[in-house]
């Protein structure tokens, strides 16, 4: 085979797995299920200081977050009114969100509205969150374009119960949900400042938030209406170009960490603290990052091992990058980033940012291992389902075996 037919060939190859799948599923999965969850777990945690962080109550205010947002022009719902009511309906709705995001039950819809409670909350209080609150913010926007919920959700459960139907149900659930978020967006852009425009203070130039929530709406009826209606090439057409958006999301999010990485490793590498392998010792000693003095001092107290920590921790974050050339490598340097930020989620106590940052980490993780969990899990879901099932009826049995007469009595 010549070159130039060889070259074909694979990208042959490479069109067709890139259009007829979308590759990645239980890693997409792995991550809507991990932001979800740290978002979740978020709001729950910060549920009695709500009105300070993103509310009425807080020292922003909300003249100075709407002063601000005419500047930057970033989206927020929270700025549609002043009304503590409608934050508290914002708030509820990203909790909502998130938890049926987090279960996988509509999932192109609660990723959208995971999205706007995502955007919401952090646009209307910049101030109050860090590195995490940053990278969950970005992937809110991903997962957008990802069929999450392939594997390991309700719509997939339902998915597979209906897979011997030969014709698709009417789903009733979803008309009533579209029509209800479809309100609910007129609303908005009738009746409040909601600046939806179609060109204007959008993610994109020339692409305005009002484009972006009303084409996913519309995106959302064609999918629908080309399910139910024509089965056929058209609705080949619509799975390749969903599988084309997920797998180039997926992309971006892996380019992403990726980027995360090489960054933070290349700007530690330039200070001198990093350098002379002490830069771990001083976030151990502040009151701010130290939930366990006493641990934080036994750590600080060796020279040593505080050195091979911070050459290590930078070693990891450089070479991560390199090492998705090499299979092992990669799955080597994964698990030591995710120990990593495990240790940052103890001992500095930040475990927000820890979850974020290993929700996204997961992308890389080995399909191989996803399947075994998966696999243990599936069967340790089996053996429960079982036991449940056999009790009642052995206790029955027994019951019967030794009275039936006062069986016939009740």
């Amino acid at each position: 085979m010549t070159p130039s037919a060889r070259l074909q060939t694979a990208a042959a190859r490479g069109y067709t797995r890139v259009t007829a799948s979308a590759l990645g599923p239980r890693q997409s999965a792995v991550v809507r299920i991990g932001f979800s969850f740290t978002w979740l777990l978020f709001l729950v945690r910060e549920w009695p200081h709500r009105r300070e962080l993103y509310g009425p109550d807080g020292p922003w205010n909300w003249d100075m977050a709407a002063r601000l947002i005419d500047g930057n022009r970033a989206f927020t719902a929270l700025m549609w009114s002043d009304s503590t009511v409608w934050f508290e309906i914002v708030y509820a709705l990203a909790i909502v969100s998130s938890s049926l995001l987090l279960v996988g039950w509509r999932t192109r819809t609660m990723s959208v509205l995971f999205m706007i409670g995502v955007l919401s909350l952090q646009n209307r209080s910049i101030f109050v969150g860090d590195g995490g609150d940053n990278l969950i913010h970005l992937m809110s926007m991903y997962l957008v374009l990802t069929r999450c919920g392939q594997v390991w959700s309700l719509d997939a459960r339902r998915a597979a119960r209906r897979a011997d139907r030969e014709w698709p149900p009417r789903d009733t659930t979803g008309i009533v949900l579209w029509a209800v978020t479809g309100a609910a967006l007129l609303w908005a852009q009738l009746f409040t400042d909601a600046r939806l425009f179609l060109t204007a203070d959008g993610p994109l130039p020339g692409l305005g938030w009002g484009t972006i929530l009303w084409g996913l709406w519309l995106v959302q009826a064609g999918w629908w209406f080309v399910r139910r209606y024509a089965p056929g090439e058209p609705r080949t057409v619509s799975d390749v170009l969903a599988n084309v958006a997920h797998n180039g999301a997926l992309l971006v999010i892996m380019a992403e960490v990726c980027l995360l990485y090489a960054s933070a490793g290349w700007y530690k590498i330039q200070g001198s603290r990093w350098q002379d392998g002490t830069a771990l010792y001083y976030p151990l000693h502040l009151d701010y990052f130290s939930p366990w003095p006493w641990l934080a001092d036994t750590m600080a107290s060796s020279g040593t091992l505080v050195m091979v920590l911070t050459y290590g921790t930078v070693i990891v974050q450089v070479a991560f990058p390199f090492t998705l050339l090499n299979r092992r490598a990669k799955n080597v340097m994964l698990v030591l980033l995710m120990m990593e930020h495990l240790g940052i989620a103890v001992m500095l106590g930040l475990p927000f940012f820890s979850l974020a940052v290993i929700a996204a980490d997961s992308v890389f993780l080995p399909t191989n291992v996803l399947r075994w969990a998966e696999a243990r899990l599936g069967r340790a879901r089996d053996r429960l389902a079982a036991r449940a099932v056999w009790l009642p009826g052995q206790r029955a049995r027994e019951s019967d075996e030794e009275s039936p007469a006062g069986t016939l009595v009740r």
